[in-house]
């Protein structure tokens, strides 16, 4: 099938209604694509489509016509089986008939959930061996071995500190979403300085405001705050003393004194200056990111930076001047126009500067990302010749995978890894993608995830623009009592 953003593919399905679960499959192959759902058999008419169908007799039945080229497979399930049994075999089908016919094998097989990482926890939790957790997940989700190993070896550094958790301490995360300029690959919800500056006052304020009122909660709630993180955007977009308004009030509405991480993304090498580094090692933070994503400047160019490689290096050590000893890199494998050769070069040098942590994100290609626009151009890179580089070179240097985390429409169906020196390793990222710990949430578009003593976890979303959240604040704090009740329920189930 050509990919083409303008026409949609339809998917017709019969006897049942695994929407989700089959587009998730065909993204996985198609991962610019649009598709159409239908129930209507008439549409098996074009020269591609996708039939499935699930009869009342167990029988389950996937049809794949490509470019005019059909292919199709069956299945007979058993009398009891049971509505996952029907939504796996389905997918399982799928996913083989489109090997055949692509002639792509996505690594990850039907792993096509955000945290692989938690399957092989939980695996190593029940007692079983590597050898069983790789047999076990290999088999059901047809994963490729080397990706199953990078799972378990980040799971593995992963549980020493999951074990030391402290389920009745919080994570604050403080978002700052602006930045210089978008990024092509970019879908956060950020904004840029030009169309925000005359918000940034109100925002600020705001911004305070709600720290002031959660810092409250927790302060009744007799809270503990484990990890903060600022975060965007690019939360070095706004001035010095923008940025000092709003750590003084971290600093003025919480308990900093037990706070086991504070981090705070330095982001883009444009925005960082030796003033607005002091200020955040003033204040508390021990741990920034300075992310090049590549050192090419002819790629920068190209995914709208307006920095150089050489401006990185030079924030890197301006980082270390004023006193960082806790820095980490990101870079992305699968950037528009880089080569393989250039992204070895870019993770080489970064060794060289020797960061306590190096994070490979690889190409994700968002709907709302401007790269989106161009298609399946954007996916014929090298990306996963990058990836492969980056782990065995990472690894024998010191950095072990540490979290990891998936996304769709990523570039070859690949994954985000952090890489860490021992000890170095973050452990708001690991909290996040765990799912262990609450994490309130303050600022434009930032979420609170409240993960309550029965294992529920319910959200609160905050405004995605600035001007929805200054304009609706005092609805949007409302919310704030679903806050506080979860924090009592926490603190009511730990022993005194």
């Amino acid at each position: 099938m050509t990919e083409n953003n303008n026409s949609k593919m339809p998917i017709i399905m019969i006897g049942h209604s695994f929407k989700y679960e089959t587009e998730a499959t065909l993204k996985l192959f198609f991962n610019t694509a649009r598709f159409s759902f239908t129930l209507d058999i008439a549409e098996a008419s074009g020269s591609s489509y996708v039939l499935t169908e699930a009869a009342e007799d167990g029988t389950v039945t996937v049809c794949v016509c490509l470019d005019g080229v059909q292919e199709e497979k069956t299945a007979k399930l058993p009398h009891d089986a049971e509505k996952k049994d029907f939504e796996y075999t389905i997918c399982r089908l799928l996913f083989g008939l489109l090997v055949n016919r692509t002639g792509i094998t996505p690594p990850w097989g039907l792993l096509t959930g955000i945290r692989p990482v938690k399957k092989v926890i939980d695996l190593i939790r029940q007692g079983k061996s590597e050898e069983e957790i790789y047999s076990q997940l290999g088999e059901r989700y047809l994963a490729a071995p080397k990706k199953l190993k990078l799972a378990y070896d980040t799971a593995v550094n992963q549980l020493p500190i999951l074990d030391r958790i402290d389920s009745s301490a919080v994570s604050l995360y403080v978002s700052i979403p602006f930045c210089p300029t978008r990024c092509s690959y970019c879908s956060f919800v950020s904004h840029s300085m030009d169309s925000a500056i005359k918000l940034m006052p109100d925002y600020i304020s705001a911004l305070c405001r709600e720290l002031e009122i959660v810092g409250r909660i927790v302060k009744d709630t007799d809270t503990k705050i484990d990890t903060i993180y600022f975060g965007g955007g690019t939360p070095t977009s706004v001035s010095a003393e923008e940025l000092r308004t709003i750590m003084e009030a971290v600093e003025r509405n919480f308990d900093l004194d037990k706070v086991r991480e504070y981090s705070v993304e330095a982001g883009r090498p444009d925005t960082i200056t030796e003033e607005k580094l002091r200020v955040i090692k003033a204040l508390g933070a021990g741990r920034i990111s300075v992310n090049p994503q590549t050192l090419n400047d002819e790629v920068l160019k190209v995914i709208g930076r307006k920095h150089s490689g050489e401006d990185a290096l030079k924030a890197f050590e301006l980082a270390r001047k004023v006193g960082f000893q806790n820095i980490n890199t990101d870079l992305i494998a699968g950037l528009p126009t880089e080569s393989a050769d250039s992204f070895r070069n870019t993770l080489d040098r970064m060794i060289e500067l020797d960061p306590e942590s190096i994070t490979v994100h690889t190409l994700t290609i968002k709907r709302s990302a401007s790269l989106f626009e161009t298609g399946s151009e954007n996916s014929s890179n090298p990306a996963a010749e990058m990836v492969d580089y980056s782990i065995p070179t990472l690894m024998s240097h010191g950095y072990l995978p540490y979290y990891m985390y998936r996304q769709k429409n990523t570039v070859d169906n690949l994954e985000n890894v952090g890489y860490a020196k021992k000890g170095f390793e973050s452990y708001y990222n690991i909290f996040i993608m765990d799912e262990t710990q609450t994490i309130l949430g303050a600022g434009c578009a930032a979420s609170t995830k409240l993960v309550c003593p029965d294992g529920k976890i319910s959200r609160i979303h905050n405004y995605k623009f600035p001007y929805e959240y200054i304009r609706s604040f005092d609805k949007l704090m409302e919310k704030k009592e679903e806050v506080t009740e979860c924090l009592k329920k926490i603190r009511s189930v730990q022993p005194r």
